[in-house]
C-alpha cells in the first residue's frame, strides 16, 4: 500500500518545492507552469508524460496555450504520497530548463 503523507511529512517536504500549493477541499497540490508558446508548453508536457509513464504515476492537467496547470495527488492514497513530490520535482527540474533558453 502507498503511504499518503502526514501533514507534517507533507509540510517538512514542501519547503524544497517552489510554486506548489495546496489544492482547497482535497489532496492534492498544484503548480501552474506558464512557457513561451504552445510549442514550448507541449514539449514540456511530453518529457513530463514520458517520466510520468515510467512512473506509472500520471498527473491531471489541462493546458492552454502557453499554460499548462498541473495538479498531483495518488488516487490510490487518496492524497499526496512521495510519488508525487518525487514527479514535482522532476517536473519543477523540466520547467527550469525550458524556462532559462
Amino acid at each position: 500500500m502507498i503511504h499518503k503523507l502526514t501533514s507534517e511529512e507533507r509540510a517538512r517536504q514542501m519547503t524544497e518545492l517552489q510554486g506548489w500549493l495546496p489544492v482547497n477541499g482535497r489532496d492534492a497540490i498544484h503548480r501552474q507552469f506558464k512557457f513561451a508558446d504552445f510549442n514550448e508548453a507541449f514539449g514540456f508536457m511530453t518529457r513530463v508524460a514520458i517520466k510520468a509513464q515510467e512512473m506509472n504515476h500520471h498527473p491531471e492537467w489541462f493546458n492552454v496555450y502557453q499554460t499548462v496547470d498541473i495538479t498531483l495527488s495518488t488516487h490510490e492514497a487518496q492524497g499526496v504520497t512521495e510519488r508525487d513530490l518525487v514527479l514535482a520535482r522532476f517536473i519543477d527540474d523540466v520547467a527550469r530548463t525550458l524556462q532559462r533558453n
